[in-house]
């Protein structure tokens, strides 16, 4: 679905990645002064009296209790506990608004319909009327005083929780200062017949947005997500995951990992090597420095303005945390220090004590 956007000055790529200076733009973007188009992404929606327990209960994070303005995050998980959809949420009073990636709309509206039986929830699919626009922070819509769609008298903002650990939520990064507690990111929804007032506000490209989304270690649907990804993996626990609430699909593999358990693989950031003026693409392996078995995937990598060439990163859990790597990419082998999300001991949070085994003699 092409946007106004596409028609500026410079504009690469449908929606835009650069207006023809990233780093600029990414710049401006930091510094809460331009918006990203985002139009592509789809909008979903649920009205109806018991849209919210309803979503509570298919869901990984406690949705039920939401008020008008509130906004939140939440997974849907299959019986393994493997992630199916990542759901951006806000709640009007009236109507429950889902954002997705276009590539996750019909099979999630497809889902939730089969879900639905007997229960007081319509759902639609209103990605036609409303489009998508981020930022980190208000100030370029206020100066062209462009608000944001209220279809229901309550802006439709959604306010990225990742800054926090949410009520009910878990971080297993193990750090002082978590580079996310600084990411002020929104996404707000605006008429599609508003997309030429938005063009006309100062613009960023999404390599910009992403760039940023990196270096605040903050996990995407479509980027860090394949079929086996769960959770913990990402650090997810962190947003979108209530590790008390009632009962939901993939549950019980959320329990057990984080009780029991540890996630088998886990998300770094990684600082590459820019020597070669290659920056390697989503899919290329990572291995350890001088040998060529891979031990993960980039996800995303990205140009950062201040940190340099920068990629997230899914590997193995056994990985030691000061081990050196290295990523292949096209015939190349680009160094990379590891800098850890995830770290290797994730999970096993319960203390439950060990028993004797049998016939042991007590000493």
């Amino acid at each position: 679905m092409s946007s106004e956007f596409e028609t500026l000055p410079g504009a690469v790529g449908s929606p835009p990645q650069h207006y023809g200076n990233p780093l600029g733009e990414q710049k401006r973007l930091a510094a809460g002064e331009a918006v990203v188009d985002l139009s592509d992404r789809a909008v979903i929606t649920l009205s109806g009296p018991d849209r919210l327990t309803w979503l509570d209960s298919l869901t990984s994070q406690s949705v039920k209790g939401m008020r008008p303005g509130d906004s939140g995050e939440t997974l849907q998980l299959d019986v393994n506990g493997r992630l199916e959809y990542a759901i951006r949420l806000v709640e009007d009073g009236e109507t429950a608004w889902l954002l997705v990636d276009a590539d996750q709309a019909e099979g999630l509206v497809s889902w939730l319909t089969k879900m639905r039986f007997m229960l007081r929830v319509e759902i639609a699919d209103r990605t036609a009327d409303y489009a998508t626009i981020g930022s980190l922070g208000s100030a370029p819509f206020d100066s062209a005083g462009l608000e944001a769609a209220a279809p229901n008298g309550v802006p439709l903002v959604w306010n990225d929780p990742w800054a926090d650990v949410v009520a009910g939520g878990h971080q297993y990064a193990n750090v002082a200062e978590h580079p996310g507690a600084e990411w002020r990111y929104t996404e707000r929804l605006i008429d599609r017949s508003a997309l030429a007032a938005a063009s006309a506000l100062p613009a960023a490209g999404t390599l910009a947005l992403e760039a940023l989304r990196v270096a605040a270690w903050r996990p995407r649907f479509a980027t860090e997500v394949d079929e086996k990804s769960i959770p913990h993996e990402l650090d997810w626990l962190r947003s979108a995951v209530h590790l008390t609430k009632g009962c939901y699909r993939g549950q019980e593999t959320v329990a057990k990992v984080h009780n029991l358990g540890h996630p088998p693989r886990r998300l770094v950031m990684l600082h590459l090597d820019g020597s070669d003026g290659v920056l390697p693409a989503a899919g290329d392996s990572v291995v350890v420095a001088g040998l060529d078995d891979p031990i993960g995937v980039v996800t995303t990598s990205a140009l950062h303005y201040e940190l340099g060439p920068v990629a997230l990163a899914v590997i193995k859990r056994s990985t030691e945390h000061d081990a050196k790597l290295d990523v292949l990419s096209d015939g190349i082998r680009i160094a990379a220090a590891q800098e850890v999300i995830v770290p290797r001991d994730a999970g096993a949070e319960a203390n439950v004590p060990r028993l004797p085994r049998l016939g042991a003699v007590r000493r």
